[in-house]
């Protein structure tokens, strides 16, 4: 097994000993956006998922020259600018990006079971 896939299933596994078994790469984005969004757990409408799952990508790719942060809005949510335009990926590909992205996260953030919080 790679490191990346050795990595990316300590990243799983934490997760799913927070929320419960059975998340996939989406779950885990969706997660994501959730603690960079900061408003705790509250309903969210369709396109605010949306919205949220945009913000865990840029999040994601800021470190990779993709997008970076503006600042958030009057109501408290993140702004980003495209940086550069994203390559074209095959599925594998791109679901390689977003694990690595993923895995350099939690490393970055240093997240445990204790610091990941609905912020």
């Amino acid at each position: 097994m790679s490191d990346l896939m050795q990595e990316w299933q300590g990243v799983v596994d934490f997760f799913e000993k927070r929320f419960g078994g059975g998340l996939d790469i989406d779950a885990i984005i969706f997660l994501i956006g959730i603690q960079e969004l900061g408003m705790g757990h509250r309903k969210l409408s369709k396109d605010e998922k949306v919205d949220v799952m945009h913000i865990s990508v840029c999040t994601l790719l800021e470190p990779y020259g993709y997008y970076e942060f503006m600042g958030r809005d009057e109501d408290g949510w993140p702004h980003f600018e495209r940086k550069k335009k994203l390559p074209h990926l095959k599925a594998g590909e791109q679901n390689k990006l977003m694990r690595e992205a993923i895995v350099n996260y939690i490393r970055k953030e240093q997240l445990t079971d204790d610091s990941f919080r609905w912020r």
